[in-house]
């Protein structure tokens, strides 16, 4: 896939949309509201609620599950919905606050979802918002659409008694913040790259990834004990969070700075060495080893504009490609399904997609239709990742975060 300065044109348009001289492919050929300091948001009660071993798609014995639901990012509304999977029942939507993006589910039920307004917390079980957590970082006025300020990438500590935010600054680098799930206050705000579009957590909860999407690069944070910080972000004393390093993540390099289309949107942290895989362009996949910042890059097949992340219980590589950037050279929309071998198949979707998660028993792939971008739907791609089969769930509204709820 060629990337000339031919796009300049609509990348102008786009400005910090999703060309720059190719890297060397590790043995590959190159192919050419306004927040502040408070107390959390709490919200009424709203009512409502939701043997046998068979193979996963490399064959492992994973027990069998009934239905799950998925809880939906609804971006395009304030609210989230959960959606059952197996297509049978009624949505239920909770608001939560506008344009929610994140959404990351604990062990407790407790799902804690990225908006413009503040990180909402949901109770997965009973279906009611129960808190919002202010942001401490400004960032302007609650908006809706692809370059709104709020919260994007949301992860959780392993432990859960961390959510880590990434917070979106327009016109400006971004923040992380720290918020104590025992007391929901921010405890900790730490400087990150511009559009942090995702927040990854180590296996054993020792770092922090963030991943900004507009300055090209992954920020490393230890997060201490999570009690302590500077809002300034410098490094930190005793426990306190601090950025441990910066690392640039741009397999095509920075040509066309914000204007660029070839930058980092997700990661995925393999649990086997920790390493952080950021695909590009369904070309480049950026194994990176965020205790060095080095990396080594990787060949991929698909030839489409690549998004979202997820990995499987058995360790494929699950990637969104939301489609081409050059209709004339590349492919459209689809999802990646890339082995640990590092082989891969290639199923097409039905128009661009944003995000996607994977059932516990590693026998789906859920991918969102909302998409930051023109062309997206109200609905989720069902993806049969031992056939390649699809099927499609109507449900939210311009879905973009997904988690799966056994």
């Amino acid at each position: 896939m060629r990337r000339r300065v031919l796009l300049a044109a609509a990348v102008l348009v786009a400005l910090a949309g999703c060309a720059g001289p190719p890297s060397a492919e590790d043995g590959d050929p190159p192919r050419t509201a306004p927040a502040g300091p408070g107390r959390p948001d709490t919200a009424a009660p709203r009512p409502g609620r939701t043997g046998e071993a068979k193979p996963s798609p490399t064959g492992s014995t994973t027990p069998a599950r009934s239905p799950a639901t998925l809880l939906l990012a609804d971006f395009g509304a304030d609210t989230v919905t959960f959606l059952p999977a197996d297509g049978r029942g009624r949505p239920d939507a909770v608001r939560v606050g506008a344009a929610p993006y994140g959404v990351a589910v604990g062990a407790d039920g407790r799902a804690w979802v990225a908006t413009a307004e503040g990180l909402a917390v949901v109770d997965t079980r009973t279906r009611e918002r129960v808190a919002r957590v202010p942001y401490r970082t400004r960032t302007g006025p609650v908006a809706h659409g692809e370059y709104r300020g709020g919260g994007m990438g949301v992860a959780l500590a392993p432990d859960g008694r961390h959510a880590y935010v990434g917070v979106n600054v327009p016109d400006g680098r971004g923040t992380l913040e720290v918020v104590d799930t025992r007391t929901l206050r921010v405890t900790a705000v730490l400087p990150v790259g511009r559009r942090p579009f995702d927040v990854d957590v180590a296996p054993d909860g020792g770092r922090v990834y963030v991943t900004a999407h507009d300055s090209f690069e992954v920020t490393v944070i230890d997060p201490g004990d999570g009690e302590r910080g500077s809002d300034a972000g410098g490094a930190g004393e005793g426990g306190a969070p601090r950025v441990v390093r910066r690392v640039e993540v741009a397999p095509y390099g920075t040509e066309g700075g914000l204007g660029s289309w070839l930058k980092p949107h997700y990661a995925a942290v393999r649990p086997s060495d920790g390493h952080l895989l950021l695909p590009f362009e369904g070309e480049r996949l950026v194994d990176l080893d965020p205790a060095t910042g080095r990396s080594r890059v990787r060949r991929m097949t698909a030839h489409t504009h690549q998004h979202g992340t997820a990995l499987t219980p058995d360790g494929h590589l699950l990637v969104v490609g939301t489609g081409p950037i050059d209709p004339a050279e590349d492919e459209g929309p689809s999802l990646t399904i890339r082995a640990p071998d590092g082989t891969e198949r290639v199923v097409p979707l039905d128009g661009p997609h944003e995000n996607v998660s994977a059932s516990p028993d590693g026998r789906t792939a859920y991918v969102t239709a909302g998409y930051t971008r023109e062309g997206w739907r109200d609905g989720v791609t069902a993806v049969d990742l031992r056939t390649g089969k699809t099927r499609w769930l109507p449900g939210g509204t311009r879905p973009v975060g997904v988690a799966v709820l056994e």
